[in-house]
């Protein structure tokens, strides 16, 4: 008998797995996360205009830190706010942009999309988008002003 901490991973553990990019530059900290056949990688960084003038670097690095490229990545996750004007605009822009030149389908998510889940993981969103389905490849920012 196989036990799960959460219905989540019980579903994690029975979909088709996917390269992911999760991408969230809507507070103080620009995270990254990447899940690869059920690996899951993290990273962050100050949330500042010299980051956002790299983001792109920032992500190409990160995945190549572990050992992957964008070249490898099936769908993009993008934290849609509400949040940092800049870095929603920034990484909304930067998500576009490898959605036009590497036809990456992207979903914009918010935290307030997922209905009374509590203790939600970055690894959750993929699931959790599916879950509410959230449209592919629409942007609709939430801003704080």
């Amino acid at each position: 008998m196989i036990l799960f901490s959460s219905a989540l991973e019980l579903e994690l553990n029975n979909v088709n797995i996917m390269n992911n990019l999760i991408i969230d530059a809507a507070t103080d900290k620009i995270f990254l996360s990447v899940i690869i056949d059920k690996n899951i990688y993290t990273c962050s960084h100050e949330n500042s205009k010299s980051n956002f003038e790299k983001l792109i670097i920032l992500i190409t690095d990160f995945l190549n830190k572990n050992k992957t490229s964008i070249n490898e990545i099936d769908k993009i996750y993008v934290n849609r706010g509400p949040g940092s004007f800049a870095g929603i605009r920034n990484s909304l822009s930067t998500v576009k942009g490898l959605f036009l030149t590497q036809k990456i389908d992207y979903y914009c998510f918010s935290f307030l999309d997922f209905d009374k889940s509590t203790n939600i993981k970055y690894e959750d969103v993929p699931i959790l988008c599916d879950k509410f389905k959230i449209k592919k490849n629409l942007i609709k920012p939430l801003y704080l002003s």
